[in-house]
């Protein structure tokens, strides 16, 4: 892994995770296939913020999707079987397998997704984390 020169600061301790997740997000491959939304939704008062990720996968069965999170990064599978027992005259709509990936934040979490009309909709939670402040005690060594 090369070293990101703004990662290299001695203040800069323990972002080792986060210079990690950058080299992950760049080598990731995205030739465009599915296509997707990502949209924020407005929440209320104080609900946490809501964010939907929507990917097009016309022809797509819900047995023929696998979406895990690994390591704060979320992958949608896509993988469809031939019918051999189906002859085309003419296939300009391949059975095509796919994979993308999103790497999300801390404190954010998928609360479910749902599959419509050729549409799967992943939808995503940011909790606020607690603030919470802590007293460092200082002793001597005498």
């Amino acid at each position: 892994m090369t070293r990101i020169a703004g990662f290299s600061s001695p203040l800069l301790l323990g972002f080792d995770e986060l210079e990690r997740m950058l080299d992950r997000v760049s080598k990731s491959t995205s030739d465009g296939y599915p296509p997707y939304n990502i949209e924020r939704i407005k929440a209320a008062g104080g609900s946490p913020e809501t964010l939907c990720i929507t990917l097009a996968v016309a022809g797509f069965a819900e047995e023929d999707l696998d979406i895990t999170i690994e390591q704060n990064q979320l992958t949608v599978r896509g993988r469809q079987n031939d019918e051999p027992e189906r002859e085309f005259l003419h296939r300009g709509i391949a059975a095509r397998q796919f994979q993308r990936s999103f790497v999300l934040a801390e404190g954010i979490e998928v609360s479910g997704a749902t599959l419509s009309n050729g549409l799967l909709a992943i939808s995503l939670v940011r909790l606020q984390p607690e603030r919470v402040v802590r007293k460092i005690s200082i002793s001597s060594k005498e």
